[in-house]
């Protein structure tokens, strides 16, 4: 992928010959790639899938911030003392884990390392982990393992945010294993609770995974534009527009 981001388009013959392996195991590897929306196939090679990628984690974590705060602290009034909660990647599910300093003896199943950083400095909260290589700067971690801790576990509350929500109110993410392991929680939890601001409805993304009507609490900060008026007024009372404190 680094020599990709540097040079855009890479050929099999180049990848084989910098990483020293066999053009065989550089077609899987970009197969997989391709399946998973990070690179797409080019006549003999690769290109990176530009347009498709996310925004810097620096970036997300920095927009709309008054409304993620918002809509984080209504998530974190919903968990009692004693719960176990999944906690999914992202920047608005890690304003809730921050969210969630004065609760204690929770037990925390996440693949979002700030999330678990906030979280510990309860000493009597539990946190258990996937492992799997760390995807930085963002500090979480997507792996099989990821997606099948989810489903060895049953949560009172699965907390999960999506890159986007379309008009039809698809949820979108920008990898297929973030769509996986964000349907593992949202299958494996009593309550699914996503957390999200307005400005991720109609933001497009490539990796389609279930609807927001499965999704048993929607919080928002507020109303979106009216193209979103049909799907949302059909959530009746799965969603709360938790709205932003003026200071």
């Amino acid at each position: 992928m680094q020599l990709t981001r540097q040079m855009k388009i890479v050929s099999v013959e180049l990848l084989a010959e910098k990483l020293a392996v066999s053009g065989q195991t550089i077609r899987r590897d970009i197969n997989h790639l391709c399946d998973d929306n990070q690179l797409r196939r080019r006549h003999g090679g690769a290109e990176l899938f530009e347009q498709q990628l996310n925004t810097t984690y620096q970036q997300r974590s920095t927009t709309n911030l008054d409304g993620k705060r918002a809509v984080a602290v209504n998530a974190a009034k919903k968990i009692p003392d004693n719960a176990t909660i999944f906690v999914s990647i992202g920047t608005t599910p890690m304003m809730v884990a921050e969210a969630l300093r004065d609760k204690k003896h929770l037990t925390i199943v996440t693949n979002n390392l700030n999330a678990a950083m906030a979280l510990s400095h309860e000493i009597t909260n539990r946190i258990i982990l996937p492992g799997g290589e760390m995807r930085l700067p963002d500090r979480d971690i997507q792996s099989e393992e990821a997606v099948s801790i989810f489903s060895n576990y049953r949560a009172d509350f699965g907390i999960f945010g999506v890159a986007g929500i379309a008009e039809d109110g698809a949820m979108l993410d920008f990898h297929n294993s973030e769509v996986r392991t964000r349907e593992a929680i949202r299958q494996n939890c009593r309550t699914s609770i996503l957390v999200t601001d307005s400005s991720k409805f109609g933001r497009s993304a490539p990796a389609v995974g279930g609807h927001i009507s499965q999704v048993d609490q929607v919080l928002v900060d507020c109303m979106p534009e009216n193209n979103f008026s049909p799907i949302l007024n059909s959530l009746h009372d799965q969603i709360e527009i938790v709205g932003v404190p003026h200071l």
